[in-house]
């Protein structure tokens, strides 16, 4: 990609007062744009890493057996008040009428579709497992969006539903789906806690959170310093471990993932009935697994980044490398053309700031803001001596390389 061609202004400053350094920095790098309170527009670069968050949790869920769907944001009624969420859940439903005057909801979850999905296929044992998990938008009718992406009135989501014939498979189904998890932040370099949590609105006997601190963390957790027991105080308040008896430390912390073992609590209310192998009905049981994309971009930026912007990390970056050329001097440019051509014939993801209208002091402030993992860099010095620059984003170590070492180096990165 050209940075000349690029859908993409950069801000020197960013008038935003008590908000969390995530939303400083997509705002100065143009990743973001605030549309209206707990509404966001991606740019071409943040859209990207959305992508990339996007392609990883896609992964692993396959990986896991799920199936893809998709399911309809526009909500029915009639669904909702099987299960009695219509006017209970929490946050409350965004509600309106269509033009024949019918109610309708913009999905915040969806138990309800998922549920009127599977009964109408599901009959036997021979029918189960299954899962099914869809990347869609959902619409949370929050009082007061708060933190940038961190708490929105509409995001995009992964949900992952399964569906068991006994509670022995749905358990050892939600825990595959935890060591899941754990692969999908660790490919975006996050290592979250993992918490016992308060099911909400949702429902189910058991759920669990995974949490990262952060001091921007809305969220308050219980964590043992001698063990693995952690908590959102919301489930337990008391100040010692259940496991340890060890004294417990409470620190705030940013929740991108809560899973749920919803049992029977869905299935008995809509029906979701299978047929055993002695003949006897029986209700099926569910899991319910969701992520937020945007909240999970947002949290990677807390937990990477330094004074001068974003450190992505390299799976979730709009761009593997950033090519510089840091003069506008034709020979500079056409080296660097060069080098773009060859990188991309190579199928690296490149970058490319041929722009000649920014001076050197900016193309480099731009680089550390933008974020990318590799920086390289052509200039008329460099160029003298037969060498190209590379440094990498979350290092200060740098690399003065001929041409056709630096080509072989980037491929091992």
């Amino acid at each position: 990609m050209l940075q000349s061609k690029l859908f993409c202004k950069t801000k020197k400053e960013i008038f935003v007062t008590q908000e969390p350094i995530s939303l400083m920095l997509l705002l100065k790098g143009d990743f973001i744009e605030k549309s209206l309170s707990g509404v966001y527009r991606f740019l071409p670069l943040g859209f990207k890493v959305l992508k990339k968050i996007e392609g990883i949790i896609r992964e692993e869920m396959e990986r896991i057996g799920a199936q893809e769907i998709l399911l309809p944001a526009l909500q029915n009624k009639k669904l909702w008040e099987e299960t009695g969420r219509w006017e209970k859940i929490d946050p409350p439903l965004f509600i309106f009428y269509d033009r024949h005057k019918r109610e309708l909801a913009l999905g915040p979850t969806h138990e309800e579709e998922i549920g009127d999905l599977v009964r109408k296929r599901v009959f036997s044992f021979k029918d189960l497992p299954l899962s099914l998990f869809q990347i869609q938008n959902k619409f949370r009718n929050e009082m007061r969006p708060t933190g940038g992406l961190l708490r929105t009135r509409e995001f995009l989501m992964k949900d992952l539903y399964s569906f068991h014939n006994d509670k022995k498979d749905l358990e050892r189904f939600y825990k595959k789906v935890a060591i899941a998890y754990k692969r999908i932040f660790k490919r975006c370099n996050l290592s979250p806690i993992i918490v016992e949590a308060s099911s909400g609105t949702i429902g189910g006997r058991v759920s669990h959170e995974f949490m990262v601190p952060a001091e921007v963390g809305e969220d308050k957790i219980l964590v043992c310093p001698n063990c693995q027991f952690g908590a959102n105080v919301e489930r337990y308040q008391k100040d010692h471990c259940p496991k340890c008896n060890s004294l417990l430390q409470k620190i705030s912390a940013i929740e991108i993932a809560h899973i749920f073992m919803l049992e029977d609590e869905y299935s008995k209310k809509m029906k979701i009935f299978f047929q055993d192998k002695d003949g006897n009905l029986r209700p099926v049981q569910m899991g319910c697994y969701g992520i937020g994309l945007p909240r999970l971009m947002a949290t990677i930026v807390e937990k990477n980044h330094d004074q001068n912007g974003i450190i992505w990390p390299k799976e979730v970056s709009p761009f593997k490398i950033h090519l510089i050329a840091l003069q506008a001097e034709a020979k500079v440019l056409l080296e660097a053309k060069k080098l773009y051509f060859e990188l991309q014939r190579r199928k690296f993801e490149v970058l490319f700031d041929d722009r000649k209208d920014k001076s050197p002091g900016e193309k480099l402030v731009e680089s550390d803001l933008i974020g990318i993992p590799i920086r390289v860099l052509v200039s008329k010095k460099l160029l003298e001596k037969k060498k190209i620059e590379i440094k990498k984003r979350n290092q200060k170590t740098i690399k003065k390389l001929s041409f056709k070492r630096a080509v072989k180096y980037l491929e091992n990165q």
